[in-house]
This record gives structure tokens, C-alpha cells and sequence, in this order.
């Protein structure tokens, strides 16, 4: 991400307002009990009496179901778990390998503006995956970060292969937000099968193992938190995790 890319997308809080808290959870989360925590967690930070909240997980094996999913784009109903959620988007997985950001930001302390919220979302996976080298990229007709595969066969069209490598979505309730994003760090990319991960065909997904990165879950969270603080300012270790 170059200067004036960082300047566009950072998206600090108001001068005086305390660090972003950062949790990790070890293990794998249920979802309805990490869709409960964001829930509460939200409902304390729009009332003044929690601050921020980026929260880390893992989850078991599970299909998520976004606002504009689709039936037909469940090719298989009974693989795993399918959870019916209110954020932005299509048909996703999560699993084991996968980090999840649980992001809870205050968006009336920042910039109410959806749009520039999402591009800066991306601005941090973009930022993430550049400090392991390699090269994310946004697509206009596609939501999520992308990776061209020039050691694949070429699409039908004659162009290059591309892959998703991490899905954003997104809810805001009150201007703050919950939901967040997904980086496919190692987690058994055959699992995606079930569905038709963001209504996309064309193209498929990958991961930094799959890259040939053999990154280790605790070296991406470093690297995620370096992202999440040049784009939305200083977090602090949160004892709850």
C-alpha cells in the first residue's frame, strides 16, 4: 500500500479516543456465540461504555448465509452447519485455518461512510498479505481481495486466473460495526465446495499455504494487527480474550 493509499483509506478515530481493544481466542468459536458477543459488545460501544473491539477467532467447519445469498449457490445444504446472519454479502465458510477479524468500530468516531469503511477493510488485508509478499487486489464486480494466478490455466475468456484469498462483510447497527473479515491463512480449501463462495464462479479460492507461504496463524496476527493500526489507529491487549 503506498503513502497516498494509506492517507486515502486511514480511517483514525477522533483525537482522544483510547485504543482500539485487541482479543484473540485460542480454539474454535461456536458462531452463535461469537454472533451474540458482537452483538453485545456493539450495543455497549454505541452507548459510550466499551471501547472498540477487534476480536480474533477461528470456527468450526460452518456455511455463513449473508443478506443476498442465494439458494441455488448452497450446493450442499447438509456438509456443514448453515447460519442465517445479517451481514452484507453471499454464501461464505469459515473453518479451522481461517482468521476471522471480528471488527467493532464506532464509525461516529471516525467517518460515517460505509463505502470508504469497506475500501479501508480491504486496505488492510491488501496491507497484510503485501508484508508477506504477496500481491492482494480489489475488484470492482467482485467484493473480497484477490490474488492472480498466473500458474493456472487461463480462463475461457483468455484471461488470468485469479483467486479469492479473504472475504469482507459487514453490518452496522447504531454506526458501529460488527462482522469484519476472513484471511485464508491454511484451512481446507476443498470445505469451500459446499457453496459458491460469493456467488462467484469463475474463479476460485486459496490461501497463503496454498501460495506456497507456509505462515504460521500467530505470525499472520501480527502482521493483521500492523495493518489494522496504520489504517485505523492504536490498539491495546484486551485481558478478556
Amino acid at each position: 500500500m503506498t503513502q497516498r493509499d494509506a492517507l486515502e483509506t486511514r480511517f483514525f478515530a477522533r483525537a482522544g479516543s483510547p485504543p482500539i481493544r485487541w482479543r484473540i481466542s485460542e480454539g474454535l468459536t461456536p458462531y452463535p456465540a461469537a454472533v451474540a458477543l458482537m452483538e453485545s459488545e456493539a450495543e455497549r460501544i454505541a452507548a459510550g461504555e466499551a471501547d472498540e473491539l477487534i476480536w480474533l477467532v477461528e470456527h468450526p467447519p460452518l456455511y455463513t448465509a449473508g443478506t443476498s445469498a442465494r439458494t441455488e449457490d448452497l450446493v450442499d445444504p447438509h456438509r456443514f452447519e448453515v447460519h442465517a446472519t445479517g451481514r452484507g454479502g453471499e454464501y461464505t465458510y469459515h473453518g479451522p485455518g481461517q482468521r476471522v477479524a471480528y471488527v467493532m468500530l464506532d464509525l461516529k468516531r471516525r467517518r460515517q461512510d460505509v463505502r470508504a469503511f469497506v475500501s479501508a477493510m480491504e486496505a488492510v488485508i491488501i496491507s497484510t498479505l503485501a508484508s508477506m509478499n504477496v500481491t492482494g487486489e480489489r475488484r470492482e464486480d467482485r467484493v473480497g481481495v484477490w490474488v492472480r494466478r498466473p500458474d493456472k490455466a487461463p480462463l475461457p475468456d483468455g484471461s488470468m486466473a485469479e483467486d479469492k484469498i479473504a472475504a469482507i462483510g459487514i453490518r452496522l447497527r447504531k454506526w458501529v460495526s460488527f462482522h469484519g473479515l476472513a484471511l485464508n491463512v491454511d484451512p481446507q480449501l476443498e470445505h469451500f465446495s459446499g457453496i459458491v463462495p460469493c456467488g462467484v464462479r469463475a474463479h476460485g479460492v486459496t490461501s497463503l499455504v496454498d501460495l506456497g507461504l507456509p505462515v504460521p496463524m500467530h505470525e499472520a496476527d501480527i502482521r493483521l494487527r500492523e495493518a489494522f493500526e496504520a489504517v485505523f489507529g492504536p490498539t491495546r491487549d484486551d485481558q478478556d480474550g
